[in-house]
């Protein structure tokens, strides 16, 4: 046994489970505290440790320009655990990267049950941990219980901030008519059919909209009924009640796709599906988060062409979320102002996505690990992905109007002149070699971080 004190972390999800691969990897034990299966959740559906709740997407992987993409390229340098699990268990998703969500969750939750220096403890923490905890990781994502977020709403001083957070629907790939249906990516990315697309005429899909407006909603509760939705996640209803056109501008863009069905004609509306699991058996439908009642889904749904006769696996479903106040809360090592002892990490701490909660989780474990080590972890450089993040949420973002937020090059420092190459006519580079020029500026800024760090990028969790 060690005799490094232990650091607490309180929840199982992505962000939690990769501070206690890095704590662990670092050689200071860790207890990770999961509440499930003996408190569950709306949201969900096993006691698995990092269980995806929402998509199987961990979006693009594409490094070179995408700021997403980016920052799985910064954690695989980092070892991280989920991004490891993450590429084991991939499925096809054109240039992103998704996963089979059971097979995914089994690896992470297997690999930290294996740790030596991992003890995983079921069971909630209803309310502040006690004072003989010195150092703790916060990590509870969206679904915080209520008696913990009540304890760190009275210790802040702060309402807590809320938003609701949809799930979209799974649907078995053997009901897919296909002689309506197609696969093929949007400009034929990654493979080239690494989607199943249903086309829709103008016709139909405005008797979908008509539909859709018409529908029953779930009815929230008194209390909840103010909550802001996240923009990034909107349940399709909302979009519809947004403008008529407005999902053929989103997740019904027909744009980059041929139906093959009717050469020559472009569908008016495309509703896309991707792979949700290893053996390609079932298909989320791509943006179609949702509020509607379960017999609504089932009828609206199937007015989809090729979706006529779909068997859903699930149905969408609507919970709510919550996260702090973060550039008033927090300091730049993402401990509680309040209580230094408490660090947030993850959708609480209020940054949006599975690759962004990992990640801020990632930091918090390094920087938990080297407080208890008694070595100096500085913040990965601003210029990062990952540093732009953790800048944002602890300090950049105006507290005033603060939302959760997915990383982009929009938190990036702008580029100087050392980072921009110019075009062959002389002129500053725009759109995709300006993203590039970011993405190269961040790999160099990281890897000169991670050689500093106490840790390295020792790649512990390779498989």
């Amino acid at each position: 046994m060690s005799d490094i004190a232990p650091v607490h972390i309180i929840g199982g999800g992505l962000a939690g489970s990769e501070a206690a691969w890095q704590l662990a990897s670092a050689g200071v034990p860790v207890i990770l505290h999961e509440m499930r299966p003996h408190r569950r959740t709306d949201a969900h559906q096993t006691d698995r440790l990092a269980e995806l709740v929402c998509s199987n997407s961990f979006r693009s992987d594409d490094a070179d320009y995408n700021a997403v993409g980016l920052l799985h390229w910064e954690m695989r340098r980092c070892g991280s655990l989920i991004l490891a699990c993450a590429d084991k268990h991939a499925v096809p998703a054109g240039g992103a990267l998704a996963v089979d969500r059971d097979a995914f969750a089994e690896e992470v939750q297997q690999r930290l049950a294996e740790h030596p220096l991992v003890t995983i403890e079921r069971g909630e923490v209803a309310g502040l941990p006690p004072e003989e905890w010195d150092s703790v990781i916060v990590a509870t994502g969206p679904l915080t219980s209520a008696p913990l977020a009540e304890a760190i709403g009275r210790l802040t001083g702060e309402e807590s901030l809320a938003f609701f957070d949809a799930i979209a629907p799974i649907v078995y790939k053997e009901s897919i008519d296909f002689d309506k249906a197609w696969y093929q990516s949007r400009y034929d990315k990654g493979t080239g059919t690494d989607y199943i697309n249903c086309p829709m005429s103008r016709d139909e899909y405005e008797a979908f909209i008509d539909a859709l407006l018409a529908a029953e909603k779930t009815e929230f509760k008194e209390w909840e009924k103010d909550t802001p939705y996240f923009e990034g996640c909107l349940p399709i209803e909302v979009m519809a009640e947004r403008g008529r056109r407005t999902l053929t501008f989103g997740p019904m863009k027909p744009i980059g796709l041929t139906n093959p069905h009717t050469p020559g004609v472009r569908p008016y509306a495309v509703v896309q599906l991707r792979q949700d699991n290893a053996l390609g058996t079932l298909y989320n439908i791509v943006g179609f988060q949702t509020k509607l009642k379960y017999g609504e889904q089932s009828r609206i749904f199937r007015m989809i062409p090729g979706l006529e006769n779909a068997e859903f696996a699930r149905l969408g479903g609507i919970h709510r979320n919550t996260f702090l106040n973060s550039p008033r809360l927090l300091d730049d090592r993402q401990r509680l102002k309040a209580a230094p002892r408490l660090r947030f990490a993850g959708q609480i701490s209020g940054c949006e996505g599975y690759v962004e909660s990992a990640s801020m989780g990632l930091v918090a474990g390094r920087f938990a690990a080297a407080e208890r080590l008694g070595l100096d972890q500085t913040a990965p450089p601003r210029t990062t992905a990952m540093g732009a993040l953790l800048g944002h949420i602890t300090g950049g973002a105006e507290a005033e109007t603060f939302q959760p937020m997915n990383v982009n090059f929009g938190l990036f420092p702008d580029l100087g002149p050392d980072d921009l190459e110019r075009t062959a006519r002389g002129r500053l580079p725009k759109g995709r070699d300006r993203k590039a020029a970011y993405s190269r500026r961040a790999m160099r800024d990281f890897d000169a971080w991670l050689a500093a760090s106490p840790f390295g990028g020792t790649g512990t969790a390779a498989a």
